[in-house]
């Protein structure tokens, strides 16, 4: 490494930008969370338009006849405008001090952007599920893509060992069906986000359901066998941070897919879901760091 770049990750600057890579992988699936609140409870349509609340107000208006709902998708929204904040700050922060990767840092942002229009979208067209479903899965694809990133900032180092070219993209790819998978069953069940938004996905959801529970099944048997081939592997650098990241996304596989099955067998309880949302965006995290650490080092 080269006296520059220890100088810069040495500096406040760095350490600053380091804490708003964090800070944006927590606020994008932050953002998954609250938003699940929103369906959960009904509240998809409690703001009735889009970008304001109610014709001619931004913010909902309380009175004896209000609900609760236009309140928690206001919140969404707000934490969509706390959410863009951060991934602004960040893009600043590594326009200064990692020019290699000013680009790269400019993405979260856009995504911000870009799901903005998405979640207004979703509102102005009654949460119809071909809207609600690419939603989600953008989210997912920002908090991937924010763990790998706040990993390539830090300079993480990669694995050495054989190569696993071929299991890595592999996983990747599973996990991008059994997301979509899960998009989709949540778009012909029950919860629509609203009691009037009754518009469902044409498809059987219980089909959709074993079709994401063989996912993952594949999934797991996948996982049996990385864990087989990296067992005597370890990182370049001075922490063994590829095997972790093995035994992290292992487990959180294991609890998503509990969760998965408690909710199917108990008729998908609200509180469930939303744990299953939660698990979702775990699963995601878990997976990018796993794509970025089990890579082989070029650089050993």
């Amino acid at each position: 490494m080269s006296s520059t770049t220890e100088l810069t990750r040495s500096s406040l600057g760095y350490r600053v930008t380091r804490g708003l890579t964090l800070a944006n992988i927590a606020t994008q699936a932050g953002i998954i969370v609250t938003g699940g609140a929103v369906r959960l409870t009904g509240s998809g349509l409690g703001c009735s338009t889009w970008p304001q609340c109610e014709p001619g107000q931004f913010t909902p208006t309380r009175h004896d006849a209000t609900s609760i709902h236009p309140f928690i998708e206001f919140g969404n929204r707000t934490l969509t405008g706390l959410l863009l904040v951060v991934a602004v700050a960040m893009a600043i922060g590594v326009w200064r001090t990692r020019p290699d990767l000013r680009w790269w840092g400019l993405v979260p942002a856009l995504g911000v952007l870009a799901q903005a229009v998405i979640g207004g979208i979703t509102v102005l067209v009654e949460l119809d599920p071909r809207v609600v479903a690419p939603h989600m899965l953008l989210s997912l694809a920002l908090v991937w893509y924010s763990v790998r990133f706040a990993l390539r900032y830090r300079g993480a180092r990669g694995r050495l060992g054989g190569p696993l070219t071929v299991e890595r993209w592999v996983s990747a790819g599973l996990l991008v069906v059994l997301l979509v998978l899960g998009a989709l069953t949540t778009g012909a069940g029950p919860h629509s986000g609203d009691a009037d938004a009754t518009e469902r996905l044409a498809l059987d959801p219980v089909s959709v359901a074993k079709a994401h529970a063989l996912t993952v099944w594949a999934f797991c048997a996948l996982l049996v066998w990385i864990g087989w081939r990296i067992r005597r592997d370890r990182s370049a650098g001075d922490r063994d941070e590829a095997r972790l990241s093995f035994w992290v996304l292992a487990g959180v596989t294991l609890a998503q897919g509990a969760i998965g099955y408690v909710q199917y067998f108990t008729g998908l309880p609200a509180l469930i879901v939303g744990f299953h949302l939660l698990g979702a965006a775990a699963l995601t995290a878990a997976h990018s760091a796993f794509f970025r650490l089990t890579a082989r080092d070029t650089a050993a």
